[in-house]
């Protein structure tokens, strides 16, 4: 793993199936913050954990006018089920092909294991990255970080 992108660098930009017919660019989002919650895979229970609080918890992200995207190596069709099985509110990116590259660009992918980290980036209106964070991979790094990340965005 390349050291992960810390704050004040320039977040890379993507376009990612977010379900089978439909890309999510992030350039496209320009002009509001974004979250991205990258994780290990869909229906693992840490992952389950940390993606349920923050579909829990969306409105308090949306409060800031922040758009939140999960970002997986799984697939757009695994990404569906999973999202439909957890009834999540928020999209999820499939990272898939080729494997991790965006996981790559942030470094935050694992290449031993073939997985990305347990990472979090908290980027601005302009597209800059204010606040990165590497948990440990069984732990889930709940939302106070990026609640105060959002928080300093409006200071």
């Amino acid at each position: 793993m390349t050291a992960i992108l810390n704050a004040g660098a320039k977040a890379p930009d993507f376009s990612l199936s977010v379900n089978p017919d439909q890309k999510l660019t992030l350039s496209e989002l320009r002009g509001k913050p974004v979250i991205l919650a990258f994780y290990p895979a869909d229906w693992s229970p840490v992952c389950g954990d940390q993606m349920a609080l923050y579909n829990e918890i969306l409105p308090e992200f949306q409060k800031y006018g922040a758009e939140l995207v999960g970002i997986s190596v799984d697939g757009a069709w695994c990404h569906a089920a999973y999202a439909k099985d957890h009834n999540l509110h928020f999209p999820l990116a499939a990272d898939f092909e080729p494997k991790g590259a965006i996981a790559r660009a942030y470094g935050v992918y694992r290449e031993k294991e073939g997985f990305c980290e347990r990472a979090l980036f908290v980027i601005d209106k302009d597209g800059v990255i204010r606040w990165s964070y590497c948990s440990p991979i069984l732990v889930n790094p709940g939302a106070d970080g990026i609640l105060q990340a959002l928080d300093e965005l409006e200071k």
